[in-house]
């Protein structure tokens, strides 16, 4: 059977599906519309249709629309309360009732009968739990908002999930986060992970007022007093240089998540005695977060689906209803589910571009080689990754010996200099270098303390904090990353590389090879690894 999950109500439009049993495609509309997080023009920021993506899953298997058993939407406007016309919920609510309508048109043939609503926070728990290598595991998941409520606990018994609690509006953890982040002077539900970033910078030292007004109840869920942020820090404009009142108040608000976080990782434990735990929802990636749940929480496993933003609903969507018919997927195995494309589809498009380029035989040699060297190099390979972190397809690449490559990588994403970059490292090599994070951890959604004798000699990937969010590489899943990350160990001693996103700031990650010769023809980048081929700037502009 054939289920297609749509997500296109809030925010990150996408669409996955699903094929006999198997996650075959999941892609964000940013990668093909190239609008970050999918975003418009107000009125109609949330309500972009990832036509793009739905259309390139579909293609990807072969299919058609009318090939498709049926679609999960993830969101059900039955649970909304109604509001008089024009309020904005209401707007939503209606658009969403009108939503198969829509689909049917942006996929000609496609019968709008099919259309089953997912309540969104079921979604999100099905991206987690079914999604993750377990079958039967408890499933928190914590975000801004769903139709009613901004959280759900429960647990997955044999693929069928028991919710236990779910905390109704207006009380929201995700939300908090986003006053915060936009009091800051970020992007509200695009930059809060700049507020866990400036978070250490600070101290926590309003902690104790926001456990006043921030707690967990005894049922389950939690209670979030509004909270004027301007008795703790000014509101800065975008661009406006931050003080330590600024980053006090991030380091608090940070603390205060972790904490209640904490609560209701405790309490979910306590009511289902599962060993393990599987989470989703925009708050699932906060990597400090995660960390602090799985050291000092109650869970011996955690697992966070890649994807784990609102852009992960359409998988969880499309893995719910396979559930429900009786067809459920296998576990997920890649984050590399987005486009790909052939080494003669790139060299064609190399031709058009009209730039001098290589063909090593030894790739992984070559860019290792450049790496050691101190070139950034942009690296272009197999399928992109469906989800926020840049894991090795749609990467920048650099030496982490070299302290001053994080100010240069920043340069080059045009982006604030507080911002960590994040190291990649081999899966075997990972507990020699790294600490108190879990090993493995492929999909960078974890943070890990820098051993002190690693510390002076990868500076670029150090926070502030001594710690780095690290992805590990394993030879079998990566070969071809892995195969660099050895070479240039062979040639520095180092066995980690510098991994951020291929992009520059307020641009979706590249995608596609048009995407890569753009941002590598405007960007500080030494090299281009687009699949098999070498493009070196020196080359292009010599020529």
């Amino acid at each position: 059977m054939r289920f297609l999950g749509i997500n296109a109500i809030f925010h990150d439009p996408a669409a996955a599906l699903i094929v006999d049993g198997k996650v075959v495609a999941a892609a964000e509309e940013e990668r093909f519309s190239r609008r970050k997080h999918g975003k418009r023009p107000l009125p109609f920021s949330a309500w972009e249709l990832p036509e793009q993506a739905a259309a390139w899953c579909l293609r990807e298997a072969g299919i058609g629309p009318e090939d498709i058993d049926a679609v999960a939407y993830s969101y059900d406007p039955a649970l909304v309360e109604q509001r008089p016309d024009g309020d904005w919920e209401d707007l939503r609510t209606r658009y969403a009732v009108r939503a198969p309508l829509f689909l049917s048109t942006a996929l000609p043939g496609l019968d709008p009968a099919k259309v089953r609503y997912v309540p969104h926070h079921i979604a999100h728990a099905a991206s987690a739990g079914l999604a993750s290598p377990w079958r039967d595991c408890a499933v928190l998941v914590c975000d801004g908002r769903g139709e009613d409520v901004s959280h759900l606990a429960g647990r997955y018994t044999g693929g069928e999930l028991e919710v236990l609690a779910a905390q109704r509006l207006p009380h929201s953890l995700g939300l908090m986060y986003e006053d915060v982040t936009e009091h800051l002077g970020f992007l509200r539900s695009s930059d809060e992970y700049k507020v866990m970033a400036l978070a250490s910078y600070g101290r926590p030292r309003f902690l104790e007022e926001l456990r006043d007004l921030v707690y967990a109840t005894d049922d389950g869920g939690f209670h979030v007093t509004p909270i004027e942020w301007s008795g703790y820090a000014k509101a800065l404009r975008k661009g406006e240089p931050w003080t330590d009142d600024h980053a006090d108040l991030a380091a608090s608000v940070q603390a205060r998540l972790e904490e209640v976080l904490l609560d209701l990782a405790r309490w979910l434990h306590e009511r289902t005695g599962e060993r393990r735990l599987a989470l989703a929802g925009g708050v699932a990636l906060n990597c400090v977060a995660n960390t602090r749940l799985l050291a000092e929480g109650p869970f011996e496993e955690v697992w966070v689906q890649p994807a784990a933003g609102d852009s992960g609903t359409a998988l969880g969507g499309a893995l719910h209803l396979a559930q429900a018919y009786g067809e459920p997927a296998a576990p997920m195995s890649t984050a590399a589910l987005g486009r790909g494309f052939t080494d003669e589809e790139l060299g064609a498009w190399l031709d058009v571009a009209r730039v001098p380029y290589t063909r090593p035989a030894d790739l992984a040699g070559a860019v290792a080689a450049e790496l050691a060297a101190d070139r950034i190099v942009a690296w272009f390979q197999g399928r992109s990754e469906y989800g926020p972190r840049a894991l090795g397809h749609r990467s920048l690449l650099a030496h982490p010996g070299h302290a001053a490559n994080t100010e240069r990588l920043n340069d080059v994403k045009g982006r604030e200099q507080f911002r960590p970059i994040a190291p990649m490292v081999l899966e075997d090599r990972a507990a020699a270098v790294f600490a108190r994070g879990p090993v493995p951890s492929p999909y960078m959604l974890f943070v890990h303390d820098v051993r002190p004798g690693w510390r002076e000699r990868l500076p670029a990937v150090v926070h502030v904090d001594g710690t780095a969010r690290i992805q590990t590489v394993s030879p079998a899943a990566e070969p071809l990353m892995a195969r660099v990350l050895a070479e240039f160990e062979a040639r520095t001693g180092l066995p980690v590389l510098v991994n951020t996103s291929l992009n520059t700031a307020g641009r979706p990650m590249v995608d596609d090879p048009r995407d890569a010769l753009e941002c590598f023809g405007s960007a500080p980048v030494d090299v281009l690894a687009l699949g098999p081929y070498l493009i070196r700037r020196g080359e292009v502009f010599a020529s």
